[in-house]
């Protein structure tokens, strides 16, 4: 018997030892993603207007994009996941108050704005975490000096957030490649931009408005596995899956009222429909002939 347990305790810790020594080997290179620097990005400068249609149009896109989703509806920042075991992760103040951008920094210019919102790069040359760059990186010159220039436009909110703590579970999901957390590698940092993009109902300008969707419903739009541990599975929303036996009236009618034609509420926790409600009809429809028209 005391064999049996002798040996039992030497696999256990053995066991331990192994998961101590991958888990070391997890955390250290995720930290080397974290801190490795993107100096050598080159960040176009975009024109930021100060104009009262410019500004309209910047809210527009902060609302369709769900800027406030995460910064809260002052912008004045928050804590968006504060879990035991993935950690604290927080969206930091944006305003000109205590604890804004302005205040954390010596100053934030507007090339700072491009380099985090289309790269995904901090003023420290180092990845954002969980900032959706990927998302932003193909806005229009237009769109992005809009929407810069409402929030710039914001008033001032003190409100200190406190810092991002990791997890365990967080290091090991990124390491695999299931969590976002290392915002700038999942952008080409070399794709050209546009300087403009026609608002018409046209497939292409769903395709434009459609990588809003691609950080969930991924870039096939076909979903697949939960983004985070405890999240649904995330669905087809191609014309293989429910959205393509929706007609248009019933896609703009799920959009907007956040029911589906089968009777089924979002959860607005999983899909963002309240943002997405705020779509356009001539956005809204395009969206809809771009996931018709996507390839079976």
């Amino acid at each position: 018997m005391k064999k049996i347990f002798k040996w039992a305790g030497i696999i256990l810790g053995t066991l331990i030892a192994i998961l101590l020594v991958a888990y070391a080997f997890i955390y250290f290179r995720v930290e080397g993603r974290l801190n490795k620097q993107y100096n050598e990005v080159a960040v176009k400068p975009v024109k930021i207007p100060s104009d009262s249609a410019a500004i309209v149009l910047g809210e527009h896109i902060a609302n369709i994009k769900g800027c406030n989703d995460c910064h809260n509806v002052n912008y004045e920042g928050r804590i968006i996941i504060d879990d035991p075991g993935l950690g604290k992760l927080v969206a930091p103040n944006l305003t000109t108050g205590k604890g804004g951008l302005t205040t954390r920094y010596t100053s934030y210019t507007d090339q700072d704005f491009v380099r985090a919102i289309k790269h995904g790069i901090g003023k420290d040359g180092k990845s954002l975490k969980l900032m959706p760059s990927y998302e932003y990186n193909s806005l229009s010159n237009e769109d992005l000096g809009a929407l810069i220039a409402y929030i710039k436009s914001r008033p001032a909110v003190d409100n200190e957030v406190p810092a991002i703590t990791l997890k365990p579970v967080i290091y090991v999901l990124a390491n695999f490649d299931k969590f976002p957390l290392v915002s700038a590698e999942k952008v080409d940092h070399a794709a050209p931009g546009i300087d403009v993009v026609k608002p018409e109902v046209t497939p292409a300008y769903g395709k434009y408005l459609a990588i809003s969707c691609t950080g969930c419903h991924r870039d096939t739009f076909t979903g697949g596995e939960p983004l985070i541990p405890g999240s649904p599975q995330v669905p087809n929303i191609t014309r293989t899956g429910s959205v393509g036996k929706w007609t248009e009236s019933q896609f703009i009618e799920t959009l907007r009222t956040g029911v589906t034609p089968e009777g089924k509420k979002l959860d607005p926790q999983f899909m963002p429909w309240p943002m997405a409600k705020q779509f356009t009809d001539t956005e809204i429809k395009s969206l809809y002939l771009f996931l018709k028209n996507l390839p079976a």
